[in-house]
């Protein structure tokens, strides 16, 4: 089972350092997959590398989105970000094991 998922920036990205990006899940799926007592989760990426979400207080109310410089720069270095207005790229996350997740282009 896994999870469709959409990139998702601030308005105003920084596309040197990849802050104010990240993926934004569906309100149905952060509560179908997501814990509230969760205070991070572990995203694998492409290239196995592994980096740490922190889950904001926000991300239970009106924002859920994972937001991450780290993932804003694997999207600009895969060609992922920046992207045309609304227009945003998908992704599959791919549920891995307790709070941890596999982010991958949606091909």
């Amino acid at each position: 089972m896994s999870l469709i998922v959409s990139g998702w920036n601030n308005g105003s990205p920084n596309n040197e350092t990849g802050a104010g990006y990240g993926i934004r899940i569906s309100k149905k799926d952060r509560d179908k997959y997501f814990r509230r007592e969760w205070e991070f989760v572990e995203i694998e990426l492409e290239d196995d590398e592994v980096i740490t979400v922190r889950l904001s207080s926000s991300f239970w109310k009106d924002c859920s989105e994972l937001r991450s410089s780290k993932i804003g720069m694997w999207m600009l270095q895969k060609g992922y970000a920046p992207w045309p207005k609304n227009n945003p790229p998908k992704f599959e996350l791919i549920p891995v094991s307790e709070r941890r997740f596999r982010l991958l282009p949606l091909l």
